[in-house]
């Protein structure tokens, strides 16, 4: 049993390289100083409120040097003497100015947690905008779960550090220049002796901070890495089941909870060290100060009994915002490593902005060129290899191909989600990259594999179709995408409310209300991304002939891996690494008896209802 619960509290000591840490910070663009800044220019919004509070901290810490003071000269001037008259007042006045420093406190308080709670919402608003503002490939090679966790905990992180911290380091900062200040009048001698422990702190400050900086850094890279994880397998429950592989999702999370549990402890440890030194060197600092003060009462008689109490309390004092600081330091430590976390994202570069001369587009015909377009995601690794080809106005292009040829990203570069490495893509005569982007894909309409639904009505959700949509047009949207009846069959109908990711519905369901929504944004340009995958026949049969309305005197892109559902497109585009290798129609490409004609036979013969993998 001993060694059982020896084991259960065993953390393993995390390897620090204090030097190469230090190294690698002044190789980061991104340091404490210049996060502190940014941190202070979004508290500068408001100027006034925080200079009222700094003012209030002021008046504090001068009531604060005050009260201890007075009562030095109570005890020379009235209890020594055993003279009472005019303690009273005295009294009354250390009632009043303790009164005011209590009130003082209060209302700092109270308006700072104003100022923090701003300045965090500010954050975290022009957080969120920003992820509205980066390209899809950022997300593309980022865990959505680790991104949220900069949302939600590096700012709380921040916010709850901003609520204390600014006010505890001007508080701490203003006593101590106080402190020492009034020490030095009243004894230069027993001052001395007091500042002795500065040495002492600072190494012990220096030892601990070196450790404790790297630990919370690392503490919440691992905290985020943690949530992506988790983020992605509770997204991704369903495959988890299916492969039956819960024991093993299981043992990674208890590996990263451990790893972050080891870097949490080894933080805390040596973060509580602070506390401990402080209390030590503060025993270390009264006994010093009652000893001496003592021997000089009794040898000479230069100090007198109410000095020592001053310099007690002052000691205190003295020593009280040496340690807030150190704590402080601490907290910001932990705050600052996720406001760098946070000002990473900020500091992203945008979706390139369009060009000055970039025009808006009234009205599309859809012609569509691909001229010897080419593109890589990384440099070296190209995935299109010069692509040409013509969609007219109202054809019907569809993209076949084993994963990987490029059909995803033929769509992707249309949509000016990523932007052509070489080549010129053109709708009706105009490089779309002199179009906004805004404006090209607003007379875009996309189907996907995997219809997504916000939380949410069913109205709502068709509604982002077009959002100045009235209750009619989305009944009738909805009827056309073969979706009134069993949104009708539901007992609240169309303002039934949808869970996250509309999870209470079917995937076919889910995809019918998908199309319903392109129906009624009516764009002039359909891409259709392996829409009837994973879809069972009889759905399969009503979106086909809700995608047959949808696709009715518009420029569609279809990407998809069951041959049936393209039969009837205008031309068939088959990609195999990178490149268009075959085209033409379903029964030209048959004819042919390449690429496509094994593709089709493969279908035919296993009824896999799936594009096979393997090249030529």
């Amino acid at each position: 049993m001993f060694k059982t619960l020896t084991d259960a509290f065993h953390y393993p000591k995390p390897e620090i390289d204090i030097q190469a840490n230090k190294k690698k910070a002044k190789a980061k663009p991104r340091n404490m100083g210049r996060t502190l800044y940014r941190l202070w220019q979004y508290m500068a919004a408001q100027k006034g409120l925080l200079l009222l509070v700094l003012l209030l901290v002021a008046a504090s810490c001068l009531l604060g040097l005050l009260g201890p003071y007075l009562v030095g000269i109570s005890i020379d001037s009235y209890i020594v003497n055993k003279e009472f008259t005019g303690l009273g007042t005295l009294l009354l006045w250390l009632g009043i100015i303790y009164f005011f420093y209590s009130a003082s406190l209060f209302l700092q308080n109270y308006w700072m947690i104003g100022i923090s709670q701003s300045t965090v919402y500010r954050l975290r608003t022009d957080l969120f905008a920003q992820f509205h503002q980066l390209p899809i490939a950022y997300f593309d090679k980022r865990q959505h779960g680790e991104l949220m966790s900069r949302v939600t905990n590096d700012i709380e992180n921040v916010s709850s550090t901003l609520n204390s911290s600014v006010i505890q380091v001007f508080s701490s900062i203003l006593t101590l220049l106080g402190t020492i200040s009034i020490m030095l009048w009243l004894s230069p001698l027993l001052t001395a002796l007091s500042l002795t422990i500065i040495p002492v702190m600072y190494l012990g400050m220096k030892w601990i901070t070196a450790r404790t900086g790297v630990l919370f850094k690392e503490q919440q890279n691992k905290l985020g890495n943690l949530n992506g994880f988790i983020e992605e397998s509770i997204s991704g429950q369903r495959i988890v089941k299916t492969f039956s592989l819960e024991d093993r999702m299981i043992s990674e999370l208890v590996e990263k909870s451990e790893n972050l549990k080891n870097v949490s402890y080894w933080a805390q440890v040596y973060s509580g060290f602070i506390p401990k030194l402080m209390n030590m060197l503060n025993n270390i600092s009264f006994a010093l100060i009652v000893g001496v003060g003592g021997l000089i009462i009794l040898k000479t008689g230069n100090i007198s009994i109410g000095v020592i109490v001053i310099f007690v309390e002052y000691s205190r004092q003295f020593t009280r915002p040496l340690n807030d600081l150190s704590n402080q330091f601490n907290t910001l430590l932990s705050a600052i490593a996720g406001a760098e976390r946070v000002f990473e994202v900020l500091d992203e570069q945008k979706e390139e902005k369009d060009e000055e001369t970039a025009m808006s587009l009234d009205t599309v015909n859809g012609d569509v060129v691909f001229s010897n377009v080419s593109f890589a995601y990384e440099k070296d690794k190209g995935i299109l290899n010069g692509v040409s080809f013509r969609a007219k106005p109202g054809e019907t292009i569809a993209l076949v191909g084993p994963t990987g040829a490029g059909k995803t990203t033929v769509i992707n570069l249309l949509s000016r989600f990523y932007d052509a490495t070489e080549g010129v893509i053109a709708l009706d005569g105009q490089d779309i990259t002199s179009i906004k982007r805004e404006s090209l894909r607003s007379h875009m309409g996309f189907v996907l594999q995997d219809a997504y639904l916000f939380s949410g009505t069913i109205k709502e959700n068709i509604r982002y179709g077009r959002l100045d949509a009235t209750d009619k047009e989305i009944e009738a949207a909805a009827i056309l995408a073969n979706a009134h009846s069993f949104i009708d069959s539901l007992p609240d109908g169309y303002d039934t409310i949808l869970e996250a990711d509309g999870n209470s519905i079917s995937q076919g369901q889910k995809q019918l209300l998908s199309i319903a929504r392109a129906i009624l944004a009516d764009p002039e340009i359909l891409i259709l991304d392996e829409a009837t995958s994973s879809i069972d026949t009889i759905t399969e049969v009503k979106i086909q002939e809700a995608l047959h309305r949808l696709m009715k005197g518009k420029t569609s892109f279809v990407v998809a891996h069951r041959l049936n559902t393209i039969k009837h497109a205008d031309c068939i585009l088959v990609l195999n690494n990178g490149a268009i290798i075959e085209k033409g129609t379903h029964d030209e490409l048959l004819l042919e008896k390449g690429f496509y004609y094994r593709l089709n036979q493969n279908q035919f013969h296993t009824n896999a209802g799936e594009i096979g993998t393997e090249s030529p």
